[in-house]
């Protein structure tokens, strides 16, 4: 099924007066839930003048029936930059490979080596991005119980494990969390949760393919460590990660706490492979569990898609199930995989322009998100012609597989950074001039 209809008629038009656009896109674009013709002005400073009829600017560029669609923020990504290898993953690799995928922003986790518990490690971090980040980076840093403010003065946000995980060799006991929160609320920051209790992991189990992983580390952890979140101080900027069932999905909303998915969980099952590379935390869950998930992202009632992107060899990968370390690739297949749903029309592209632009930047406090006056022209194109296979040797990833080989996509083949284009016919063509940013105004925390 094609893409919603464009609606024929008279398109919303804002403009500021007096500035003059460094370049328009013509094509078209969301207006009010449906596709209508639209231009958008960009001015010398990267932010969106107008949407709308638009005087000629100096440049134009006519897209046809191509759409013009914000960039996503990803929430959550591991490059593992520093400590990790390039031959895997790093911040320049990653970057590239998000800008190629749609991704203009994203989070990165801080279980690195070494972790980025401290001021020194997070700034010797932020340093690492300069001239090498293809996209904008937002840096987490582990939730402390000292130096909090010294860490917010670089950190965009905070992380808390309750659980061990790759790269984290323990979580915090849930008598400790109350003690994690305060702090961050204090600090104004979004605080992202990793919820599974492993008090409730299944040590009877010995997992040796993801049904296994499932039933070791099942659902009744995850929805015990998010009852431990049920009481956060007023000013905490809650978000739970990774969230994999609809029931855990319509807690959160019912309480009004922001939450994201990730296209694995929303796209495979425990019974999508047999080997290690379908071993993320938490588990891939039942079919049923998937598709309840699904249902649920479909009708609009989860805030947020992210990649979890976390991608290693595959020679670790190869490793027997329980020695191989959890999580896949994800920052360049999220958004094309989901594109590929609206073309199918099993999901309105309103639904995922929101999970995967607007209510992401909103949480970090960033000006981008939308296609709307006043935002950064993060902005990427799309045709829903133009489908391809995903294909891991095409990747940028240096891992070199993907679980979703093979899956249809729908390219993204242009994508603008501040105005400037940095994809062009599905290559990227942009500079490694991606900066470490920090939310510009208070950061929401929004709910479907």
């Amino acid at each position: 099924m094609a893409p919603p209809p464009v609606r024929r008629g008279r398109s919303e038009r804002r403009e500021e007066e007096g500035a003059d656009p460094k370049l328009v896109l013509a094509g078209r674009g969301l207006v009010h839930g449906r596709l209508e013709p639209i231009e958008v002005a960009i001015g010398d400073d990267g932010r969106i003048l107008s949407v709308g009829k638009i005087r000629a600017g100096p440049v134009r560029r006519d897209l046809g029936d191509a759409v013009i669609l914000p960039a996503a923020t990803d929430l959550h990504v591991h490059f593992r930059d520093p400590g990790g290898s390039p031959d895997v993953e790093d911040l320049n690799s990653g970057t590239v490979g998000a800008a190629l995928g749609g991704v203009g922003l994203v989070g990165e986790m801080p279980n690195t080596r070494p972790p980025v518990v401290d001021p020194e490690a997070l700034a010797e971090k932020a340093d690492r991005v300069a001239g090498r980040a293809a996209v904008d980076v937002l840096l987490y840093a582990f939730a402390p119980t000292r130096r909090v403010g010294a860490l917010a003065r670089v950190a965009g946000g905070f992380k808390l494990y309750t659980s061990p995980t790759t790269g984290t060799e323990s979580g915090i006991p849930p008598a400790e969390i109350p003690g994690r929160l305060a702090p961050v609320g204090d600090a104004g920051l979004p605080l992202a949760v990793h919820a599974e209790d492993a008090r409730r992991f299944d040590g009877a189990v010995e997992p040796r393919d993801p049904v296994g992983w499932n039933a070791h580390r099942p659902i009744p952890a995850e929805a015990s460590a998010i009852e431990a979140l049920r009481d956060p101080p007023p000013a905490l900027r809650l978000h739970v990660a990774h969230v994999t069932n609809a029931a855990a999905a319509a807690l959160l909303r019912a309480r009004a706490t922001s939450f994201e998915v990730t296209p694995h969980h929303l796209l495979l099952s425990d019974r999508a492979g047999t080997d290690a590379r379908f071993k993320v935390n938490p588990p891939l869950r039942t079919e049923a569990e998937r598709r309840g998930l699904w249902e649920a992202f479909a009708r609009g009632e989860v805030p947020a898609v992210a990649s979890d992107h976390a991608p290693h060899s595959a020679e670790e990968k190869a490793r027997p199930f329980p020695e191989a370390p959890s999580g896949v690739p994800g920052v360049e297949t999220m958004l094309p995989l989901l594109l590929t749903r609206v073309r199918a029309g099993d999901l309105s592209l309103e639904t995922l322009v929101r999970a995967a632009s607007d209510r992401p930047a909103r949480m970090v406090g960033q000006p981008t998100g939308r296609v709307a006056p006043g935002h950064r022209a993060h902005l990427i194109v799309v045709d829903f012609r133009v489908r391809r296979s995903v294909e891991a040797r095409r990747l940028r990833s240096p891992c070199g597989w993907s679980p979703f080989e093979g899956r249809e996509a729908v390219p993204v083949l242009e994508h603008y950074r501040d105005g400037e284009r940095i994809v062009e016919a599905g290559e990227y063509v942009g500079r490694p001039n991606g900066r470490v940013v920090r939310p510009e105004y208070a950061p929401g925390a929004p709910t479907a």
